[in-house]
């Protein structure tokens, strides 16, 4: 006599690989990353604050491309630059390498090269807008 099994509850379609037959599997996507802290990343982050600064100060600026270029690849008879200005094309270049690397001795560290940085941006924008850097920040009645 053929002996009979035990009928088992047949498992909902689906339940062991989920409704596209996934179920089980790892993520495809990671956890998350850490958030980049690099030299390069820092410096954009810099210019970004002092260009979003500028921009809402300065209408003419508004319309400026700033760009983060690593080297000039033109020479200028006074040093190294550290930006270039071109109006005709609507465009700031900042050198990322002479305005980090050219600071004095004993100023190498991450508020003066902040500093340095910010202060590129300010000049540069003024040489823009055929101001001097200092007349770029807020006006303040009274001082």
């Amino acid at each position: 006599m053929p002996r009979h099994r035990p009928a088992r509850p047949a498992a909902p379609r689906g339940a062991r690989h989920g409704r596209h037959g996934r179920l089980g599997r790892s993520e495809v996507v990671r956890p998350p990353l850490p958030p980049l802290d690099g030299r390069i990343d820092r410096f954009e982050v810099t210019v970004g604050g002092a260009v979003e600064f500028l921009r809402s100060t300065w209408p003419e600026l508004r319309d400026v491309r700033f760009e983060v270029a690593a080297m000039p690849t033109h020479d200028r008879g006074d040093g190294i630059p550290r930006w270039r200005v071109e109006p005709n094309e609507q465009r700031i270049s900042l050198y990322r390498v002479p305005i980090e690397r050219l600071l004095p001795k004993g100023h190498d560290d991450a508020a003066h090269r902040r500093v340095a940085i910010e202060s590129a941006v300010f000049h540069a924008a003024a040489e823009y807008v055929g101001r001097e850097p200092w007349e770029l920040g807020p006006d303040i009645d009274g001082y």
